[in-house]
Order: structure tokens, then sequence, then C-alpha cells
């Protein structure tokens, strides 16, 4: 009888522990992030933030530069992307889609991340707890937070840390930190790099790093 009492016991404890984990660990397929950016060099006009809607394997970042509103869409699975740059002032408005050979040719350019390490530091950022690791950006020493709490789909903040696990909430390198301010579960909709919404020019991808004096 007690033996029994014990099994039911133990079954009980492994439900309970097994709940909470569950309500700790957060799965978001779709929604909106905001990350904060504090810069370490010169960023003359560069955003604060960033802002990052997701569904699935696709993200939109919304930037505003001046004047213009850009839009960019990455398909980080399929390997393509679309960008919609719209200048109202200007009655501008045009969509360049990016094909595997421009994001590859981005994303050469990107630095190579590799060693990352475990410290055992620990912090709150965003909410959740997360665990400090350092890593090497090419040359150039780095750090990043990890949380297991919250699992999201890579975006273009976090596409280049395919490789870990767990979720970046924060980095840092020589450059800038990057630090998740917010999530949001709210529904964004279907998001596509093919669709090009009505009223806008379609130009190339070549075409457009001429209009930005071949920047990026």
């Amino acid at each position: 009888m007690m033996f029994k009492s014990m099994k039911t016991g133990v079954l009980a404890a492994i439900l309970i522990s097994s709940a909470i984990v569950a309500n700790a660990q957060k799965k978001l397929t779709e929604g909106s992030l905001v990350y904060g950016i504090e810069y370490k060099i010169d960023a003359p006009g560069a955003p604060a933030e960033n802002k990052i809607k997701f569904n699935g394997d696709i993200s939109k970042m919304e930037i505003e530069a001046g004047p213009a509103s850009i839009g960019v869409f990455m398909d980080l699975k399929g390997g393509t992307g679309l960008v919609l740059v719209d200048v109202p002032v200007a009655q501008m408005q045009k969509a360049a889609k990016l094909t595997k050979a421009d994001v590859e040719e981005m994303n050469a350019k990107k630095p190579k991340l590799s060693e990352f390490k475990a410290t055992g530091e620990k912090a709150v950022i965003a909410g959740y707890n997360a665990e400090k690791y350092t890593y090497k950006s090419d040359k150039d020493d780095a750090v990043m937070w990890l949380t297991t709490e919250l699992e999201l789909p890579l975006n273009m903040v976090t596409a280049d840390f395919k490789d870990v696990k767990g979720t970046v909430i924060k980095y840092s390198d020589s450059k800038a930190t990057i630090t998740l301010k917010s999530v949001s579960d709210a529904k964004v909709g279907a998001l596509s790099v093919t669709t090009i919404p009505s009223g806008y020019d379609e130009i190339t991808y070549a075409e457009l790093k001429a209009m930005q004096g071949g920047g990026e």
C-alpha cells in the first residue's frame, strides 16, 4: 500500500515538474520582436532599434532611414529575399527581389563566428533567464547571451547563430551591442519574398545598390 502511494507520489511529482518546465519554455512561430542597438563606433543616422516580424522561416525587418521606409524580407530556409523602399516625399516606391546569389553575396561579407564557450554567468534579459557565452567573430572577441526559455525561428538579427543551441537574446562585439527588448506573439499574417505590393516598381538588386551609391 505504501509502495503504491510512493509510486503515485513520484508520478505526481514528475507530472508537476513537467508542467513547470512546459510553462517555462515558450515557443513561437509567428510574432514580432524589437531589438535595441547600442553602437560602439560612429554610426550617424543608424537606427536605435531593429523591428522584426516573423512567420515561420520568413522574417521582415522594418527600417526608418530619413524620409524612407524600408522593409527587408528574408526567407532564411530558401535563401532568397525582397526589399521594399517607400519614399513618400519623392512619391517613389521601389521593390527588388534578392536571388540566392544576391543573398550569398551579402552573407560572404559577414564575419565568421566560431569557438562558442559557456561561461556559467547568468542574467535575466527581456524577462528570460540567459547564460553568457564567449565566441570569436573573425578575429574579434565577442559575447552573447543564450536562453532556453524562448524558442524562436532564426531571423535577420540572429541568423548567424544557427549553430548554437538556444535562442540568442543579446550579443556584443567591437561594433555594437544588440539586445532583445520585447517579444509579441500577436499574429502578423503571411510574409512573402515573392509578392510585390501594388504601386511598387520592380528593379534589380544591382539597381537598388546603385541608388544607394553601391551600399548594401
